[in-house]
């Protein structure tokens, strides 16, 4: 069993936490790999320590048993678009805040030894296919496991958005944007613009406006085989953008159509601690 180990320099200073996970797999007996991710670079200016050596993540993680990602939400998010390729399952260690796909707290890394005795579950999440057209043609495609984001660009403005579920209008309205996500996605952004919690392991999208100026304009949870679309009201001359997951943003034009629809692909996570979603929901959100 090989375990890839991908730290995130930014949160885990002088990757620290990776460092001790890989002593406690190496304590039972697992082989470890130290990998940056793809978009951090060895010879960049962040200092790490000089005894490390680094793999290549992309050489290393097609036959690798696990992904290990020291971060926020956000390490974990970037890290599942590339696991995911490979049906390699991605355990997350939280050195955020929040973390809800974290399995494991920086605290609770002794947990890892399990791995070894195949004392684990693997548990299946839903992703989005987004993708854009104009003018007929596919202009951009992405894969989402938490949400498909279409936001005004200019501030102190609103956009005009119609949202279809099936080719059949669900809405219209004027506002900030329009989140579409999946369930694991309904405890992010989602949530914060007024969304429901919805469990993670169902399969849904979930619509929700943000800061919408219409009264009607509310939340719809749609079932998975719905395609659900977003355009910007074509008598409307306004600038939006398009965001999966918290990526680059691509600029929408009028006219444009956003379609989003359940992916064949799956994200796997590692499962150790046996909490269940409604302790980490109190853990993570209950007052403080």
């Amino acid at each position: 069993m090989k375990i890839v180990l991908s730290p995130n320099p930014y949160r885990d200073k002088g990757l620290k936490a990776a460092q001790a996970a890989a002593k406690i797999l190496s304590r039972a007996n697992v082989e470890s790999v130290m990998c940056l991710p793809f978009d951090i670079d060895s010879r960049s200016r962040i200092e790490l320590p000089k005894h490390l050596t680094f793999r290549d993540i992309k050489t290393e993680l097609p036959d690798a048993a696990m992904l290990v990602c020291f971060g926020g939400d956000g390490t974990i998010l970037h890290a599942a678009k590339d696991a995911n390729l490979l049906n390699v399952p991605v355990l997350g260690v939280n050195m955020g805040s929040v973390g809800f796909m974290a399995e494991l707290e920086h605290g609770e890394l002794s947990k890892l030894a399990k791995v070894a005795a195949g004392d684990y579950a693997i548990e299946l999440r839903m992703m989005l296919d987004v993708t854009v057209h104009r003018d007929g043609k596919q202009v951009f495609q992405d894969v989402a496991l938490n949400d498909a984001v279409v936001i005004k660009g200019a501030v102190g403005r609103v956009v005009e958005l119609e949202v279809h579920a099936d080719h059949t209008p669900i809405s219209s309205f004027s506002g900030d944007g329009v989140i579409i996500s999946t369930p694991t996605g309904s405890t992010a952004y989602s949530m914060s613009a007024g969304g429901p919690i919805v469990e993670p392991t169902a399969e849904n999208l979930i619509v929700t406006p943000i800061c919408p100026h219409a009264l009607h304009a509310k939340s719809f949870i749609l079932g998975p085989d719905r395609l659900v679309s977003v355009s910007l009201d074509r008598r409307s001359h306004k600038t939006a953008y398009l965001s999966a997951d918290g990526g680059r943003a691509f600029k929408l034009l009028t006219g444009d159509i956003v379609e989003m629809k359940k992916s064949s692909r799956q994200t796997r996570l590692v499962k150790l601690t046996g909490r269940s979603f409604y302790e980490l929901i109190n853990q993570k959100l209950g007052e403080k």
